[in-house]
């Protein structure tokens, strides 16, 4: 009956997750271990809670189940509960002991996991019981990132963690600030929210370096957050995170209408950093032809090296975009510059197996012998 696997770990932890509780009771009548851990929630408790399955839990508790075990993808039992949106269930653990500043699992503490899921009415108690808002972890970093971040709009939640005192500036983990989250998120109003109650509208940290790269970067439409950003003295050249620039990170995500709002506005269209070098070199590689042209026209250097690739012609030979290839030789790029992880043009597609764009180089001067640093 304690033999783990599978998703739910034990028999126990599937018969409290789906919420059979005569299961439960004869499982626990023949001696099933109710501490152990093993599978997606941890343990039983843990399942039972995230399950919404309030006499289970009641159940699990008279009969010993620790309350604050960690484990499993919601770190504790009141993570669970929290995240889910379970009210009674998150009182009655918190009546029963649970740590309420406990870290683990996937939202850092229950304060985190409530914040991000949009569920107010916890986030409330959690805070009214002592749950330290500026405590720093899991996916999201702090609750206020949390909420900013969330696809759902929590603007209620972020207003609140602000009156209780969250820290608008603290930085960490994926999102780097609660500006930075709102804005690779979408949330408009968030944004806003933000910037009116002092957010540093440059400070630098993160997967995505700064608020307007994060906005660039986002597969969401948010132009607006751009235009807003940058009526907000966002620096538009400033490098960090992973594109490198605000303008590389529109590029590489093939957001056309932002990339042409940054050059309105003075980006740089030539600034090396992140982890294609350059904005042609970002879009070249990820195929967006529209942004390759535009940038073209601009005065992008076509033969600029620095990132992954070395230059945008082998970024696009690598990945097997012949349009592009076409149009960078066209457009005079050096065919057999050398540079960056696969040395040159047609040892990168080489290597990516384009036969088509191998022809192609080759027909236009290739040289075929030169020599890079790894795999020729």
């Amino acid at each position: 009956m304690s033999i783990q696997g599978g998703e739910y770990g034990t028999a126990l932890q599937a018969a409290s997750w789906g919420g059979n509780l005569d299961i439960v009771k004869l499982l626990l009548e023949k001696e099933a271990d109710i501490n152990v851990q093993g599978g997606k929630y941890g343990t039983a408790l843990q399942g039972a809670s995230w399950g919404e399955n309030l006499d289970i839990v009641k159940l699990l508790l008279e009969k010993g189940a620790d309350i604050n075990l960690q484990g499993g993808n919601y770190g504790t039992a009141l993570q669970g509960a929290s995240s889910k949106g379970k009210l009674d269930i998150v009182e009655l653990l918190l009546e029963k002991g649970a740590d309420i500043n406990f870290q683990g699992g996937e939202y850092g503490t229950a304060l985190q996991g409530a914040s991000s899921e949009g569920k107010l009415d916890i986030v409330k108690l959690l805070l009214e019981k002592g749950a330290d808002i500026n405590v720093q972890g899991g996916k999201y970093g702090t609750a206020l990132q949390a909420a900013s971040s969330s696809w759902r709009v929590n603007l209620d939640i972020v207003k609140l963690l602000l009156e209780k005192g969250a820290d608008i500036n603290v930085q960490g983990d994926e999102y780097g600030t609660a500006l930075q989250a709102a804005s690779w998120g979408g949330n408009l109003d968030i944004v806003k929210l933000l910037l009116e109650k002092g957010a540093d509208i440059n400070v630098q940290d993160g997967k995505y370096g700064t608020a307007l790269q994060a906005a660039s970067s986002s597969w969401r439409e948010n132009l607006n957050i751009v235009k807003l950003l940058l009526e907000n003295g966002a620096d538009i050249n400033i490098q960090g995170g992973f594109y490198g620039t605000a303008l590389q990170a529109a590029s590489s995500e093939g957001k056309l209408d932002i990339v042409k709002l940054l050059l309105e506005n003075g980006a740089d269209i030539n600034v090396q950093g992140g982890e294609y070098g350059t904005a042609l070199q970002g879009a070249a590689s990820e195929g967006k032809l529209d942004i390759v042209k535009l940038l073209l026209e601009k005065g992008a250097d076509i033969n600029l090296q620095g990132g992954f690739y070395g230059s945008a012609l082998q970024g696009a030979s690598w990945r097997g975009k012949l349009d592009i290839v076409k149009l960078l030789l066209e457009k005079r790029a050096d065919i057999n510059h050398q540079g960056g992880f696969y040395g040159t043009a047609v040892q990168s597609a080489s290597w990516g197996g384009n036969l088509d764009i191998v022809k192609l180089l080759l027909e236009k001067g290739a040289d075929i012998n030169l020599q890079g640093q790894n795999y020729f």
